[in-house]
Formats: C-alpha cells, structure tokens, sequence
C-alpha cells in the first residue's frame, strides 16, 4: 500500500511570524520538544529555523539573542512536499537537498505540516536506533 506524506507528518507545526526574536524561537523548541519551527507570514511559508541554526546563524554570529529574528536565522531556501505525495517522494528530497526536515504545503502554498528524519524513521524502522531514539519521551 502507497503511504503518503499526509500519513506521517506532523499536522500541527508550531510557526513563528518572522519578528520573532531567536530567544523566543529557542523557548518554544525547548518547551515544545522539537528541532525547528516554520517561519510564516500569514498562510505563507518563509523559512525555516533549526537548533543548528540557531547555533550557527544566530549565536555564533555573536548577535544578541534578543534582537536577531527568525526571519535572519532562518534556511529560505526551502524545498517543500505536499501532503498527497507519496513518502518515497519526502525520502528522495531528503537525500538530494541532505535536509533532516520538510515543510508539508498544500497546492496554494500554505503551510499544513512538516515531515522529519525521525518521522520517517519511526514510520519506516522502528526498531532502528533512530527510530527509537525518535519515539522515546523526551527527558526533562
């Protein structure tokens, strides 16, 4: 039976509007438990912030926290599936673009949820350390 990228990803991601300071981007993965956020405006997607660029763009770059923005932590140069795809498709994307997330977005662009490595590990091995690393609750 054909999976989709509907049947694994996750439906409710948590977005920010590009003004939002980094500091706040880094509460809400530490308080959601995940490793990035979409960066909307309106219905529309604009980019997307991971830990690692958080790390990277934001706090290596000796900027303040505070003042730094998603809009200027964030990848924009994104690659998106959309929800009817079949999962071999976000698999594929993942390996050429070497991308451990992607946003899910309808036909009109909006944004409906996100895809990620762990996703993926979970729905296609389980039993793999990342699958099971993927499933486990977090610690706090």
């Amino acid at each position: 039976m054909t999976q989709h990228v509907s049947d694994v990803m996750t439906s409710a991601p948590v977005t920010v509007e590009p003004q939002t300071s980094v500091t706040a981007v880094a509460r809400m993965m530490r308080d959601e438990d995940i490793g990035a956020v979409l960066v909307t405006e309106g219905e529309r997607l604009r980019g997307l912030v991971s830990d690692r660029d958080l790390v990277v763009r934001a706090l290596a770059g000796g900027g303040d926290p505070d003042r730094t923005t998603a809009a200027e932590a964030c990848s924009a140069d994104l690659v998106t599936v959309g929800p009817d795809d079949e999962l071999t498709l976000a698999i594929r994307v993942m390996r050429e673009h070497a991308v451990r997330r992607v946003p899910v977005v309808d036909e009109g662009q909006h944004v409906v949820g996100i895809v990620s490595l762990g996703d993926l590990a979970i729905e296609r091995d389980p039993e793999s350390a990342l699958g099971g690393i993927s499933a486990a609750e977090p610690n706090q």
